[in-house]
């Protein structure tokens, strides 16, 4: 049975445009399994939940957020990658566009004042 469904997934794959899903793709690249893929999310609702929380505070740097994210993230992913992949499909969209921000300000702090 595991032979015949990788085939039909396999057949499935060149019939979508996986391009447009690029989350869905590193999960099936990276192999997450089922219970991988629901620890990411809840893991993300937690996070959301704090940003907001952090939000209402008053709170513009949402750094700690990022690097809890980042601590937590399963080992077969990486931080970048998954946060682009995730923005691109929509998923958690203001926190993934605050994620964003966060890197860029550290890429360019170390760009003009080289790494420590």
């Amino acid at each position: 049975m595991g032979d015949t469904t990788t085939f039909h997934i396999q057949l499935l794959l060149k019939i979508i445009d996986i391009e447009q899903f690029p989350f869905i793709q590193m999960v099936i690249e990276k192999e997450l399994t089922h219970e991988e893929y629901e620890e990411l999310f809840h893991l993300l609702h937690e996070i959301e939940r704090k940003y907001e929380q952090q939000k209402e505070e008053g709170l513009l740097n949402f750094s700690s957020l990022l690097v809890h994210f980042a601590g937590m993230l399963h080992e077969k992913l990486e931080p970048t990658e998954t946060i682009q992949a995730l923005k691109r499909e929509g998923y958690f969209p203001e926190l993934m566009t605050e994620f964003m921000k966060v890197m860029d300000k550290e890429q360019t702090y170390f760009y003009k004042h080289g790494s420590m």
